[in-house]
């Protein structure tokens, strides 16, 4: 089922293709900050976190042509991202971790999410702040040290919200496939989190 919001970017992606410049820098505008948070969980190194993002639109641009839409074009754009993410990756020979400031959880506005450090809201205590920093701080050691596909596939799903077919697509995996890396990866992450919540086998995050 196409969403308004799908249709709105299609609309977009067709003034492209005739030839209206606008139409693109109005999609640039509404997915930067998006492609930009997808690629710093993807990269180490900050500073390369824009060039790759640039990068990612002006292969879009150039792509755009053949762009069919059988896919929702920010599935079709999330895929150059993680493509031109991986290219770029190998190029400089770096492992894909996260970076400082995913560590930090920033949202898209830039700022962080948790302002734990400045105040405490209602209900709040030092020991449970503590404990969800913890917490925090275990999820992102686990999703560092998953493999590429497990690590790419839990962030599209959890972080970006999309759905298993989007991320087949993204991935270019057979969606059977998408299920078992977010299984095994949400069975990795719990396992570094159940000694600190004390869960259970069998039981996830």
């Amino acid at each position: 089922m196409t969403t308004p919001d799908a249709e709105a970017d299609a609309l977009l992606v067709d003034r492209v293709k005739h030839g209206d410049v606008r139409a693109f820098e109005l999609l640039v505008v509404k997915y930067q900050r998006r492609i930009e948070r997808l690629i710093a969980r993807m990269v180490r190194d900050v500073d390369l976190v824009q060039d790759i993002a640039q990068e990612t639109f002006i292969r879009a641009y150039r792509a755009l042509p053949q762009f069919r839409g059988e896919s929702a074009f920010y599935t079709w754009l999330y895929r150059i991202a993680v493509n031109t993410a991986k290219k770029a990756l190998m190029e400089l020979k770096r492992d894909p971790l996260i970076t400082e400031s995913a560590r930090l959880g920033r949202d898209e506005d830039g700022e962080e999410t948790s302002r734990l450090e400045n105040e405490l809201s209602d209900g709040e205590t030092p020991d449970n702040v503590l404990a969800s920093r913890q917490v925090a701080a275990a999820v992102n050691t686990a999703i560092e040290h998953l493999s590429d596909d497990l690590r790419q596939a839990i962030l599209l799903r959890e972080i970006e919200g999309l759905s298993y077919e989007e991320i087949a697509t993204v991935m270019n995996c057979p969606i059977g496939t998408v299920r078992s890396r977010i299984f095994r990866a949400r069975e990795a992450i719990a396992e570094r989190l159940r000694p600190l919540l004390d869960t259970r086998e069998g039981e996830r995050w």
